[in-house]
């Protein structure tokens, strides 16, 4: 920039009255010069001489701003301007103007008593040389550039085409339903980042990592899977449906290593915003010689407009029979190149597999690419259970991640055969609340089995009451990451906390009871992020599969268009559960809604094999 500065009277500013309509020009004076001119034809007064100029000019970098707009701004806002006895008036002392690309201050009399040339800039009115037009975008190509509101610095945004988005010359900003404005903060998104978790065991490979798509918009929906610059596959979804698209496996996570794997996570985008579950693996029981998978889990995926860098980890106790070691596990995926994650240790998360930047002691800091992995497990810590475990470890990084819970097989409880695969996508600590619901899984239409409920503080000294009340159920959580677990329950309860927690729940074992089924892990929804309607995906191949259903005692709530009746109250909190056994003679499609927000979790069960997840979930931060 350049400051151009005058001496004596450089300039003046006009603003004529004609035939009732106000008029504003500028007219630059040069000492020694004649009477003054302008293109309004407006005589000048308060100086003499001067050169005739241009009232308005563009400035350069995308804005566009007329001097005498400018002036006229400045004049008009300021109440302090001064007029002399021809009806002229003067822009006060200090204010600024832009003639073109010229940032000028008025002296109040009429003059100027400075002007900077904005060169490599532009000069916005009232505000100076700025590096842009403060609040505009343009369009370069698919990409929106958009200036600050103090025009200091400009952002960029892809305006990605798989995304069904692209950049609108008229507004320069992206377009489209998968719009961060336009998403908000749920389950909801266009943008997922798939994960194969740890599971070793899993020795018929024959079955096969899966996502399933929900399509609940009334438009085709092209889907596109990519890892790193590779197009795996696309698919196209009808309206209203449901799709199943499996994935290659990648055997450099089916190693009990801690290591960060470089592209190690899928990445799914769609043209419309669709829900998302992953299964780890999909079929339960397949053609080959081995025939059952027997180890399982599924996961309701986020996507990343529901994305932080603040996390709190839901896994198991290590867990060391006799004859090996499984490691309890956690997976960090990245959106973004140059995302710094640091680990924190929860009080009983200390004890890891050193690697890829993490320690012994489960702390490190590690640098992620966008789609990279990095899968952390424990070490053997002693015990029966295992005092070794991941839940409560702290993850944050400088931009938003992905964090996947769970293990890559173990018993629940830890003496109670058989083990299997737990996972489940961990939500965001801005999300968490301080009021939740669980409630007991069926195993067959007409039986309960009991479940393992484990909660988690994030604040130091939390205080928890059951509602009704469970006996024994610990009543105080210490230190946040710490946690408590109510062992081998089959109630239905609330929970209520002082400070936002954690809740999780666990299937046990076959052998725990109930002739099928093994260890899954799902996460309780809080009911401040309930909604009115999921569509959700249950896989047919299982032998059987169930929901709960949680909503106030008052709600009509409609499954696949029948109505659900005989909701059991809980407690005094207001709701009431039904459990439902889903048909398998469809395409395990179904659509639930209800006219007040309620919460749901799928399950399913085959022969010592199972899932479970929740089945949606808002995700607005509740700055609880």
């Amino acid at each position: 920039m350049r400051a151009l500065f005058s001496f004596g009277l450089i300039g003046a500013l006009a603003v004529a009255c004609a035939s009732g309509r106000e008029r504003s020009t500028v007219t630059t004076v040069s000492a020694g010069s004649g009477a003054p001119t302008s293109g309004a034809g407006a005589q000048g007064g308060g100086g003499s001489g001067g050169d005739e100029a241009n009232a308005s000019s563009s400035a350069t970098g995308g804005a566009s701003a007329s001097s005498a707009s400018s002036v006229a701004a400045s004049s008009s806002s300021s109440s302090s301007a001064s007029s002399s006895g021809s009806g002229m008036f003067i822009c006060p002392q200090g204010a600024l103007i832009c003639d073109g690309n010229i940032a000028k201050i008025c002296d109040g009399n009429g003059g100027f008593s400075m002007a900077t040339d904005c060169a490599g800039g532009v000069c916005a009115p009232n505000l100076g040389c700025k590096t842009c037009t403060p609040g505009k975008a343009q369009c370069s190509g698919d990409t929106s550039i958009l200036c600050s509101d103090d025009g200091t610095s400009q952002t960029t945004s892809f305006c990605d085409p798989l995304q069904g988005l692209s950049c609108s010359p008229m507004t320069g900003l992206c377009v489209g339903s998968c719009t961060p404005e336009n998403l908000g903060q749920s389950y909801f998104g266009c943008d997922y980042f798939p994960t194969i978790t740890n599971n070793q065991l899993l020795t018929n490979k024959v079955a096969e990592f899966a996502v399933a798509i929900s399509n609940t918009t009334a438009f085709n929906v092209t889907a596109t899977v990519t890892k790193g610059a590779s197009t795996i596959k696309t698919a196209m979804l009808a309206p209203n449906s449901v799709q199943i698209v499996t994935m290659p496996w990648i055997p450099a996570l089916d190693q009990q290593t801690t290591q960060m794997v470089v592209d190690g996570a899928y990445r799914l985008r769609t043209t419309r915003p669709v829900t998302v579950y992953q299964y780890n693996p999909l079929q339960y029981k397949t053609n080959s010689f081995s025939g059952f998978t027997y180890t399982n889990d599924a996961s309701l995926l986020l996507p990343v407009n529901a994305w932080t860098g603040n996390y709190r980890v839901v896994a198991r106790n290590h867990w060391a029979p006799s004859f090996s070691d499984y490691g309890g596990l956690y997976a960090v995926t990245a959106a973004e190149d140059g995302t710094q994650v640091t680990v924190t240790p929860s009080p009983t998360g200390g004890k890891v597999l050193a690697g890829a930047g993490i320690g012994s002691n489960g702390a490190g800091v590690v640098t992620l690419n966008s789609g990279d992995v990095l899968q952390v497990f424990t070490a053997r810590g002693g015990g029966s259970p295992d005092t070794s475990d991941l839940t409560g470890t702290l993850i944050t990084a400088t931009k938003p991640v992905q964090v996947i819970g769970g293990h890559m097989c173990t018993n629940v409880p830890y003496n109670v055969p058989y083990c299997d695969h737990i996972e489940e996508s961990m939500p965001p600590l801005e999300t968490l609340a301080t009021g939740y619901i669980v409630t007991a899984p069926l195993i067959n239409p007409s039986s309960i089995k009991v479940r393992m409920v484990r909660v988690v503080a994030t604040v130091d000294g939390t205080t928890l009451t059951y509602d009704p009340p469970q006996g024994g159920a610990p009543t105080q959580l210490g230190v946040a990451g710490s946690y408590i677990e109510i062992p081998l329950t089959a109630a239905d309860f609330s929970i209520k906390a002082s400070k936002p927690v954690l809740v999780a729940e666990y299937f046990t074992g076959q052998d725990q009871g109930g002739g099928s089924g093994d260890p899954a892990m799902t996460l309780a929804v809080a009911t401040a992020q309930y909604r009115t309607s999921y569509l959700f995906h249950a896989p047919t191949n299982y032998d059987s599969n169930y929901v709960n259903i949680v909503a106030p005692t008052n709600a009509t709530v409609t499954l696949d268009g029948m109505a659900v009746s005989n909701l059991k109250p809980i407690g005094g909190s207001g709701y009431g559960v039904a459990r439902i056994q889903l048909s398998n003679a469809g395409d395990g499609n179904h659509n639930i809604s209800a006219n007040l927000p309620f919460g749901i979790s799928v399950y399913g069960y085959g022969q010592y094999t199972s899932y479970w997840y929740p089945g949606g979930l808002n995700l607005t931060p509740l700055g609880l």
